[in-house]
């Protein structure tokens, strides 16, 4: 699964969250994008900690997203964050992260995250999603021209499925991520096993 991030999302998430998570990270996954958007910092501080805890049994990356200080003080050093929070940290902060991931939505902000110092980025969204209904995907077309346009691993973003995963990945794209399928999935072994370069 060297090429699948997996993104959370415990709305969806059809059993125990912490029991998916361990699931998923059991596969090796690239990583495990703890994304959260509706918890107050001091509760995904909470849930950070364990999830942290079960990647690293693991020996799968756990990437915190868009909780700067919760990261500073977990001494966590893999976050992804929004353009206007990356924007925000200064040089010396965005330095602490070994691992440091963008959204992008643009040529343009994707070469801004890589003078910004992203080790990589998502580009999204890429097929029709759920998650953005009603806004159509930005395509494979899109997703080329971005992995043209930078020099740091890019992940596509935004329905994913191992049926269009080839199509991803002749892009020049470093992989994808995943978010839905991996929270309802009833197997996640079958599941990310899909994905699997034929």
């Amino acid at each position: 699964m060297s090429d699948i991030l997996c993104v959370t999302n415990r709305s969806l998430c059809t059993e125990d969250f912490l029991i998916r998570v361990e699931k998923l990270a059991e596969q090796h996954p690239k990583g495990i994008i703890l994304r959260e958007k509706d918890l107050s910092e001091e509760s995904y501080k909470s849930l950070a900690e364990s999830v942290i805890e079960i990647c690293r049994r693991y020996d799968t990356p756990c990437i915190l997203h868009n909780f700067y200080e919760t990261a500073r003080k977990l001494n966590h050093t893999a976050i992804h964050l929004s353009m206007q929070k990356l924007r925000s940290l200064s040089e010396e902060e965005r330095k602490a992260f070994s691992v440091l991931g963008a959204s992008c939505h643009s040529v343009a902000e994707a070469k801004e995250t890589e003078q910004l110092g992203c080790t990589y980025i998502t580009a999204g969204h890429i097929f029709d999603t759920d998650c953005k209904k009603g806004l159509p995907g930005r395509g494979i077309p899109f997703l080329r021209e971005i992995c043209q346009s930078v020099n740091i691993p890019v992940y596509a973003i935004g329905g994913i499925c191992a049926e269009n995963m080839d199509m991803v990945r002749k892009t020049g794209a470093a992989g994808a991520c995943v978010m839905s399928g991996a929270m309802v999935c009833e197997d996640a072994e079958k599941y990310l096993a899909a994905f699997e370069e034929k």
